[in-house]
């Protein structure tokens, strides 16, 4: 858990780093993927991530601002911009708007009692979530997936290299 802003600020930077290289990779092509009829689009998901950021930051009482028109899906360029944007945004919120001690303090978020330093936590879980669900269905829509906590498949390759199979 978070004892200090900086300590999730340093995990966001990262996490939203990795999403953003995921994003990144994503193609107008590649969006309709998805396990069955019943799921998630590979869009919905990316458009997921992006929406329920702020979302999630306004529940937890960070004033940012949300996304417009966040139930119309963009193109895979403008999925990883509106991304970039708010994960930018996010930083700067949370830096702004509570301090060290504050991460202590009791929040009744989704209907639950928590200390605030555990919304941040749950901030960052949901998109390490949600961005393992889109590598599946990048591999599926044939795209390469970017490596996130070391080399993808390709990246072993690009390094001479075989990938290991567990």
């Amino acid at each position: 858990m978070y004892t200090t802003i900086q300590e999730f600020i340093n995990d966001w930077n990262q996490e939203a780093a990795s999403t953003q290289k995921v994003l990144d990779a994503l193609t107008d092509e590649s969006l309709a993927q998805k396990v069955s009829p019943e799921d998630r689009t590979l869009a919905q998901i990316a458009w997921h991530i992006v929406t329920s950021t702020p979302e999630m930051l306004i529940e937890f009482g960070i004033t940012v601002k949300a996304v417009e028109d966040s139930t119309t899906i963009p193109s895979a360029r403008e999925i990883a911009e509106t991304f970039r944007r708010v994960s930018a945004e996010t930083s700067e919120a949370v830096q702004q708007q509570w301090t060290d001690s504050s991460l202590q303090e009791m929040k009744n978020v989704f209907g639950m009692d928590m200390p605030k330093k555990v919304t941040l936590n749950l901030l960052i879980k949901h998109i390490i979530h949600h961005r393992g669900q889109m590598t599946v269905l990048m591999r599926q829509a044939g795209l390469k997936v970017p490596g996130v906590y070391g080399p993808s498949r390709e990246e072993w390759s690009q390094m001479g290299m075989e990938a290991p199979i567990l």
